[in-house]
């Protein structure tokens, strides 16, 4: 029973962490396009977000480690 839950957060998590990846970074590129000035600076909050978007995925996998061994 363990096994399942945490496969199905798991596969919530990586689709969660797909989709707010997608979105980080087609806004970051639609800000590029409209000021192109601003690309350095984008960038930069882009990578910030994208790893703030990516630390859900791996919070989740830990949770599932730890449902799995119980």
């Amino acid at each position: 029973m363990g096994a399942i839950a945490a496969g199905i957060a798991m596969a919530g998590a990586a689709i969660g962490g797909g989709v707010g990846d997608g979105l980080v970074i087609s806004k970051m590129l639609e800000g590029m396009a409209r000021q192109p000035e601003l690309s350095g600076q984008l960038r930069t909050n882009m990578f910030i977000g994208v790893g703030l978007v990516e630390a859900m995925p791996i919070i989740a996998f830990v949770v599932a480690l730890l449902v799995m061994n119980k």
